[in-house]
């Protein structure tokens, strides 16, 4: 299993070991459970219920002939 050293804001810190409280989780447990959510949902399912499209792809845009 990889280790992960993460710099959380503290508000944000402060929700997350609510929610791992009231779901009777440890912290460790509760992140994972959430990351494992938000990547198992299909694109027709967003967590936050976002319809929008994805973001473009970054860089350089493609310089092929048309």
């Amino acid at each position: 299993m990889i280790r992960l050293s993460l710099r959380l804001p503290d508000d944000l810190h402060t929700r997350l070991v609510a929610r791992a409280h009231a779901d009777r989780r440890s912290l460790n447990s509760e992140i994972l459970h959430l990351l494992e959510t938000a990547l198992n949902t299909t694109d027709d399912e967003s967590p936050g219920g976002d319809t929008s499209s994805p973001a473009p792809p970054r860089g350089k845009p493609d310089s092929s002939p048309a």
